[in-house]
């Protein structure tokens, strides 16, 4: 048997472990919910913050057609260097997705959650999303099981949903309102007919919020994506927020509109911008007072393979996965092994973090946003130059918070020309704007020195130690050496 690769090493080498803080809501919230859903949570990386430092996920697309046009999609096939919903490699039917997530299983022992969103609607594929479900079921009874979908034919879905043992489910709701609606979605497919503008949109609406009712009145855990689009929609989402939670979905995932010209959606050719960082957590930051917010997202592909932020699916082709030799006993029994050690290990250092005194900052001190570069396991365990994205965190006297990943370019290739890579390099530290410092595991002469003069300390000295304490560290020291008096407030981009 081929053994299993494991992007991270097993639990019990590591140092990591997470804050309380699951699902970027506060420890309260947390504290708070009911032990049943705590329970469905704790090792599913896409609905619990603390869970996505140490679990997998995995998408299979067998879902090619959609029900609904957006202005902000564009199902592409074969392109594996875009990282987006809607995005796929391969198409698989039933059989081939269940033989995949079975290699990818006995592969990633990590992996914990199977889900369908994709390239297009699970709902309006239901022959092919449900076998897929069915073979599943029976085959990997340990895999937790999700759906996305718009909600168009959620309604009709729900029952088959349950009977497959579906506890999971994500809406996208963009809107509770017809006239933005409109904005966004040109026509819907309805009882054999195309449905345009107010009238299509309305009926849209009307079957999300009746399966968000649905779901849960059986009990369902829902998630609700809404794409944050600037100028049509961003003022309206937080009475979407009101709604949703007032109706019972569990979490609110607010995304940044992808809209570059290069992926040819309607938006992108027309110049629709997406948000800004700031103006995204701005956002998430209104919302967060009546739901718990999903700050942790990565706008997966429908093929996605994988902890967040990362993607193994090249690893996992269908004539890879051929060749492959697995003993499938052997894999499932170390899946148990090694999914049981991350979740003892999750639940001493939650344990240990709870016991830990809040630091002694006066109350009404300036919070700070801080980056850092992790690679997983909630460590500070990448080299500055190795990153594709950072985490972004908010210290304050009650706590360091996850607030966002910010995506860049990867600039130190090893053998990229000096042109290029200060190209990339700028952007890398634009993307980092408002916050003071990054944290690191290793950072080089050039990119230490533009990190100062664009007034972010860069510090390599908690290599290896967890995010949260840190974080806090680090913003102790700016505390007791009067560097959080020295910077206007104004320029720290730091949430209320």
């Amino acid at each position: 048997m081929d053994l299993p690769v494991l992007n991270n090493p097993p639990p019990a080498a590591t140092k990591g472990g997470c804050s309380a803080s699951s699902c970027g809501s506060t420890d309260d919230q947390v504290n708070q919910l009911p032990d049943s859903i705590r329970e469905k949570i704790q090792n599913h990386p896409c609905y619990s913050e603390d869970a996505h430092h140490y679990f997998a996920r995995m998408h299979v697309a067998v879902a090619p057609a959609c029900n609904i046009q957006c202005h902000y999609c564009n199902r592409k096939y074969d392109c594996a260097n875009e990282s987006r919903p809607g995005v796929v490699s391969e198409l698989l039917t039933p059989d081939q997705a269940v033989k995949k997530t079975m290699a990818v299983a006995a592969k990633i022992p990590q992996m914990t959650v199977l889900g369908i969103a994709g390239p297009g609607d699970p709902l309006a594929n239901p022959e092919r999303t449900f076998e897929t479900f069915r073979q599943l079921s029976k085959d990997a009874p340990d895999i937790k099981l999700c759906v996305s979908t718009n909600g168009l034919a959620l309604p009709e879905s729900v029952d088959e949903l349950a009977k497959h043992n579906i506890d999971h489910v994500t809406i996208t709701i963009n809107t509770v309102d017809a006239a933005i609606g409109a904005q966004i979605y040109p026509w819907i497919f309805w009882k054999n007919r195309r449905v345009k503008g107010r009238k299509g949109a309305q009926i849209l609406i009307d079957q999300q919020q009746k399966g968000l009712e649905m779901l849960v009145e059986r009990g369902i855990l829902v998630k609700v994506n809404s794409v944050m689009i600037p100028g049509i929609n961003d003022q309206h989402l937080a009475e979407v927020s009101r709604i949703v939670k007032a109706k019972g979905a569990f979490l609110h995932n607010v995304m940044p509109l992808i809209a570059e010209a290069e992926h040819g959606t309607f938006y992108g050719v027309m110049g629709q911008r997406g948000p800004t960082p700031d103006e995204l957590m701005d956002l998430q930051e209104a919302c967060s007072g009546d739901m718990n917010m999903m700050r942790h997202c990565r706008q997966c592909r429908a093929d996605a393979v994988g902890l967040l932020g990362e993607d193994r699916g090249s690893e996992f082709t269908l004539d890879k996965i051929d060749a492959m030799e697995i003993d499938y006993q052997s894999a499932m029994e170390m899946r148990k092994t090694v999914q049981e050690g991350i979740l003892a290990d999750m639940n001493e250092k939650r344990a240990a973090q709870a016991e830990k005194a809040k630091p002694k900052i006066p109350a009404g001190t300036r919070p700070v946003l801080i980056a850092v570069a992790t690679s997983g396991q909630n460590l500070i365990n990448q080299h500055f130059g190795h990153a594709k994205e950072f985490q972004i965190y908010q210290a304050s006297p009650e706590g360091v918070k996850f607030m966002s990943h910010r995506k860049t370019d990867q600039y130190c290739s090893g053998d990229s020309t000096c042109g290029e890579a200060e190209t990339a390099l700028a952007m890398t530290i634009r993307s980092l704007q408002g916050c003071e410092a990054v944290l690191c595991s290793k950072i080089g002469y050039e990119p230490w020195e533009m990190l100062e003069e664009a007034g972010i300390v860069p510090n390599g000295e908690h290599a290896m130690e967890r995010i949260e304490e840190a974080v806090m560290a680090v913003y102790l020291e700016m505390h007791q050496t009067g560097k959080l008096a020295e910077r206007p407030a104004e320029l720290s981009r730091a949430s209320a």
